[in-house]
C-alpha cells in the first residue's frame, strides 16, 4: 500500500506540474508525451534524464579539454586579469607583447589540462540526483540542470581543479612569463597594484567556463532533436 501512495503521488506531482510548464514548449512536449504513452514512468524519466545528463557533461568537458578548447573560443576564453591591464597598457607597447600573449596563452592551457577530471565528479552528482530533483529539473529552464551541478558539484571541482592547475602553471610556463612581467612592473612605480593569485583566478575562470559550455550542451539536448544520440533521449525527450 505504501508502495501505491507513493506512486500516485508522484504521477500526481508530474501532472500538476505539466499544468504548469505551458511556456516551455520542449517541457510542455515532453510531459504530453508522458501522459500519451504507457511505457513511460517516474523511473523512465528519471533515467532519460540522467543519460542526458551523462552525455552533456561528457561532451562539455571534450569540448573544453582539448588543445585550444579554451583558449579559441572566445566565449570561455581566459583573459588576462583585471589587475594586469594596466601595466599591459605601458608594457606591450616597449617590447612586452609576446610575453602578454604567451602568458594568456599557458593560463588557457592549464585550464585545458584540467578539464578532464570534471567528468567523475559530474557523474557522481547524477548518481545522486533524486526523482525530485529530476522533475525540479525538467520543469526548469533551459539552464536547471546546469544550476543543480553547480550547486552540487562547484566546491568538488575547485578542490580537484585548483592542484592540477597549480602544477601546470608551473609545466606549462604560466608562472614565468607572469614573473616576465612582474620583474618589470617592479621598476614602474604606477604599476603598485598587479599581484594576483593565478592558482585561484585560473580556476576560477576555468569553471565559469565549463558550466558555460554545459549549459550550452543542455539547451540542444532540450530543444535540438538532433542532439538526442540514442533510443532512451528520443523516448524521452520526444
Amino acid at each position: 500500500m505504501r508502495k501505491y501512495l507513493k506512486t500516485t503521488l508522484i504521477f500526481f506531482l508530474i501532472f500538476s506540474i505539466k499544468i504548469q510548464v505551458i511556456h516551455s514548449s520542449g517541457i510542455e512536449d515532453f510531459f504530453n508525451n508522458l501522459l500519451n504513452n504507457d511505457d513511460n514512468s517516474t523511473e523512465t524519466i528519471a533515467k532519460g534524464l540522467k543519460e542526458a545528463l551523462n552525455i552533456g557533461t561528457k561532451r562539455a568537458v571534450k569540448n573544453v579539454s582539448r588543445k585550444n578548447g579554451y583558449l579559441k573560443n572566445n566565449k570561455i576564453k581566459i583573459p588576462l586579469p583585471s589587475k594586469l591591464k594596466k601595466a599591459e597598457s605601458i608594457l606591450r607597447p616597449i617590447g612586452f607583447g609576446n610575453t602578454f600573449d604567451k602568458f594568456i596563452l599557458t593560463m588557457n592551457r592549464a585550464a585545458e589540462k584540467a578539464a578532464p577530471k570534471a567528468v567523475n565528479i559530474f557523474v557522481n552528482s547524477i548518481k545522486q540526483m533524486t526523482i525530485t530533483d529530476a522533475v525540479e529539473i525538467l520543469n526548469g529552464d533551459d539552464n536547471a540542470a546546469t544550476r543543480y551541478f553547480k550547486r552540487k558539484s562547484y566546491n568538488s571541482l575547485y578542490n580537484v581543479f585548483k592542484p592540477i592547475i597549480r602544477k601546470s602553471i608551473n609545466k606549462v610556463g604560466v608562472t614565468k612569463h607572469y614573473n616576465k612581467i612582474k620583474n618589470k612592473a617592479d621598476n614602474i612605480p604606477v604599476l603598485n597594484d598587479y599581484f594576483v593569485e593565478l592558482d585561484d583566478y585560473i580556476t576560477q575562470k576555468a569553471l565559469e567556463g565549463l558550466f558555460k559550455i554545459l549549459a550550452e550542451e543542455e539547451e540542444e539536448i532540450r530543444n535540438n532533436p538532433v542532439k538526442r544520440t540514442t533510443e532512451l533521449l528520443q523516448k524521452v525527450f520526444g
